[in-house]
């Protein structure tokens, strides 16, 4: 079960400082923990938006996907791991080169709940055939990256504050 996860726990400058479920660093103020967000580009320079089906920040636009590398049995998932699970998960993508260009930190409430991260960026060029993931998305659209910029900032209210965050550094 998604809420059963185990997250790593880090300072601002991404330093590991333990363990949490969750769901714990999810509500209230939560607890900064470890997170990732996908920006996958195709060759036209079209970035993969996805339109969010989830309990926190629901119907709103974000970036190709989002997750959190998790503290598994048998080692702690990496970066690079977590965001290849995720295109998986909620693309069909297998085995994509991504790599990080950056991090930043966020706190956001929605209701109860919450999100406090250390998100780091992670970014892949793909031309491929995608199944869009209908548990975790309403719909997808594939834009250039300047279009969802200018919309990101007419209309930031129909984008995951974490997209709103990353959007700056992204660069084709």
């Amino acid at each position: 079960m998604a809420s059963d996860q185990i997250l790593m726990l880090v300072d601002t400058r991404d330093r590991f400082l333990g363990y949490e479920k969750k769901r714990v660093c999810h509500t209230g103020n939560g607890k900064r923990h470890r997170a990732i967000l996908i920006a996958i580009y195709n060759s036209k320079g079209d970035v993969l938006l996805q339109k969010r089906k989830h309990a926190i920040f629901n119907a709103v636009w974000d970036l190709s996907g989002a997750t959190h590398p998790l503290h598994l049995p048998e080692k702690n998932e990496s970066y690079s791991e977590a965001a290849n699970r995720c295109a998986r998960v909620e693309w069909g993508i297998e085995s994509i080169r991504f790599r990080r260009i950056g991090a930043f930190n966020y706190f956001k409430r929605d209701g109860r709940n919450c999100e406090n991260e250390h998100c780091a960026i992670m970014v892949a060029k793909y031309n491929g055939r995608i199944r869009s993931n209908s548990r975790v998305a309403y719909g997808f659209a594939w834009k250039p990256l300047r279009e969802v910029k200018s919309d990101a900032r007419r209309n930031p209210d129909n984008y995951t504050i974490w997209a709103l965050r990353a959007l700056p550094k992204l660069r084709l």
